[in-house]
């Protein structure tokens, strides 16, 4: 064997056992975003948005929660009040409140920012899980900064 034909074995070796190792790993592999949610067991529109997650390719799994120990648990982990909605959700270290899309969550994880998760206050009409999207009305989501401020990382008009 030539010194050119080791010297490209030893790259392509080095280069599997890199991919082997890497986040790549897992998307070659398909697996999905984990994503945890907290919500009221009786709650039929946090289901709806789950479901819409997983139908999305989220892996989601869900723990039973309700009125004060939920709202405890948003503000323990940076959701301002005002910011608040009916879910709370944790996916790769960020949190996730309320009706947020998919397609949302996706840019914030690919984007990494430094902030404490994205939400979509209260329950719009027609965001994902409540009601058609053909008919929503318009809302905003927000990127929640570390020092509880926010700003609009995407606004949906009115359909």
């Amino acid at each position: 064997m030539t010194q050119d034909n080791l010297a490209r074995r030893a790259i392509l070796i080095g280069a599997t056992a890199l991919l082997a190792a890497s986040p790549l790993r897992a998307l070659a592999q398909g697996t999905k975003t984990a994503v945890h949610v907290l919500k009221d067991p009786d709650c039929g529109c946090c289901s709806s948005w789950i479901e819409i997650l997983e139908n999305d390719g989220f892996a989601v799994t869900t723990e039973p929660r309700a009125g004060d120990l939920l709202m405890r648990y948003k503000l323990d982990h940076g959701i301002p009040q005002e910011m608040a909605s009916c879910h709370t959700a944790r996916v790769e270290g960020y949190v996730i409140e309320g009706h947020v899309p998919a397609s949302d969550i996706r840019r914030l994880l690919d984007q990494r920012p430094d902030a404490v998760g994205l939400a979509v206050p209260g329950m719009p009409y027609g965001s994902p899980g409540m009601g058609p999207e053909s008919e929503r009305e318009a809302y905003d989501v927000f990127l929640i900064k570390e020092d509880g401020s926010t700003s609009v990382f995407t606004h949906y008009s009115a359909a």
